[in-house]
């Protein structure tokens, strides 16, 4: 396996200043790379653009796949200047690119203030015993968007 490009990985950690220094958000910055070149490049926006999904990697998935013109990011490469965090992490798989680097690990991200373990420890709870309230509702007739799919002809499986 090729050993990792530290010039990714700078230009990842280089998003992470500049973005955060101009009021994008928190300092998080990525990169999709394909045949060794990068395709995308993604950086936090959460507060500036008041959305808490805006997060680097998954900007950075998004404007990836949309230059590729699929949902999967096949022999790519995503580098951040962080380890993932749960919500990234899960993009990131549903994603399927080749490989992951990262710089800074989930503890230095808690030192600085965003520290995502509480997700982690609520993830491994039973349903009823999670801070954020959930139950099961309208199970039947939600069934019937899963029935539809699974009679559709047209549909692109993934």
């Amino acid at each position: 396996m090729e050993a990792p490009n530290p010039d990714f990985m700078r230009e990842a950690i280089r998003l992470s200043v500049e973005k955060m220094q101009a009021g994008h958000g928190g300092p998080f910055g990525a990169v999709v790379v394909k045949n060794g070149e990068i395709i995308a490049r993604g950086f936090n926006q959460v507060t500036s653009t008041n959305d808490p999904t805006c997060h680097a990697e998954v900007d950075a998935i998004r404007k990836a796949c949309t230059v590729l013109g699929t949902f999967q990011l096949d022999d790519c490469d995503l580098y951040t200047s962080c380890e993932p965090c749960p919500m990234c992490l899960g993009a990131i798989y549903w994603a399927r690119p080749r490989r992951v680097f990262y710089g800074n690990t989930k503890q230095d991200a808690a030192a600085i203030g965003f520290d995502d373990q509480f997700i982690y420890e609520e993830l491994e709870k039973p349903l009823a015993s999670r801070q954020l309230p959930m139950r099961e509702f309208l199970r039947e007739e939600a069934l019937a968007g899963f029935r539809a799919w699974q009679a559709h002809t047209g549909r692109v499986d993934y």
